[in-house]
């Protein structure tokens, strides 16, 4: 039943999408930031992929919960591309910040500590 391929860092979908968003409310951020914050913030729990990351930045940008501009980095002296969440993607977040409560607390009901006490 299980696939090697999932590993316990799967993500629901939309749950990336949630986070990096969730990181541009503190502050604007190039994409290498994006994953350095998620994996921080996680206590290394979640490791964000290039692969997975920009694909997410393309479809925030396309919704347009996301802007970006292109600048260059001071540290490096490299152009990056810095986003910036937008009004929409505020509301957005606190939609699904939501939703990801109610769905929480339903799985929590599930799975409560009357499971966990008749495993005991």
């Amino acid at each position: 039943m299980e696939n090697s391929k999932n590993t316990a860092r799967d993500l629901f979908p939309g749950a990336l999408e949630m986070m990096i968003l969730e990181s541009l409310r503190r502050q604007p951020a190039h994409g290498y930031a994006l994953v350095q914050h998620i994996q921080q913030r996680s206590n290394n729990l979640l490791q964000v992929e290039e692969g997975s990351l920009y694909p997410a930045l393309q479809r925030l940008l396309k919704g347009k919960l996301v802007k970006a501009e292109w600048t260059v980095s001071p540290s490096t002296n490299r152009r990056v591309r810095v986003y910036q969440i937008t009004k929409s993607g505020l509301l957005h977040l606190e939609r699904e910040i939501s939703s990801f409560d109610r769905m929480l607390e339903g799985i929590q009901m599930v799975l409560g500590p009357q499971k966990r006490n008749a495993i005991s």
